[in-house]
């Protein structure tokens, strides 16, 4: 990595600062149509030799009512082809619609079980949304049911870089 750290793998997203406000409508709190959208998220500088990119976006400050705090999952994202350089906002849902090479993306389950970004709706706000994107060695073979625990423990070995982006909610 240069000096300037102009060479380092980053994830950033148009509509989020690194730990800045997670703008309303990427929440559950958001007003119709102006709800649950996905977020715009891009990346830059990928690892020599990356195949395949994977994302989890989850609240690491969520609470379990019976004790610690647990990361709850808002989004798995798996197979992004390394010349996929974004996903644009609203992109959660419409990977086969936008063909070309966003098509052999897979949105894995997140933890209300099913597939695709679901913002938080939180009882209280200051938790922290964390985006980690993971660049690969291999693409991931997880079959019809991709969730956040089988793809970490399918990434075991494969992790070339990874990039982070904090987001406040």
């Amino acid at each position: 990595m240069a000096s300037d750290g102009s060479e380092e793998f980053k994830l950033v997203s148009p509509s989020i600062s690194n730990e800045g406000r997670l703008p309303r409508h990427h929440t559950d709190e958001g007003q119709g149509a102006k709800k649950n959208i996905s977020p715009p998220l891009e990346w830059y500088n990928l690892p020599e030799g990356t195949k395949s990119l994977a994302l989890v976006v989850e609240d690491i400050d969520a609470p379990d009512p019976d004790g610690p705090i647990v990361p709850w999952t808002h989004w798995v994202v798996v197979n992004i082809p390394p010349a996929v350089k974004k996903l644009s906002e609203g992109f959660s849902g419409k990977e086969e619609e936008m063909g070309g090479e966003y098509a052999g993306i897979k949105e894995g389950n997140n933890d209300l079980k099913v597939p695709g970004w679901h913002g938080p709706r939180l009882p209280s706000h200051g938790h922290r949304i964390q985006f980690k994107l993971y660049a690969l060695d291999d693409e991931l073979h997880l079959g019809n049911k991709v969730t956040k625990e089988k793809m970490l423990d399918a990434i075991q070995g494969h992790v070339l870089g990874e990039a982070v982006l904090m987001a406040k909610y």
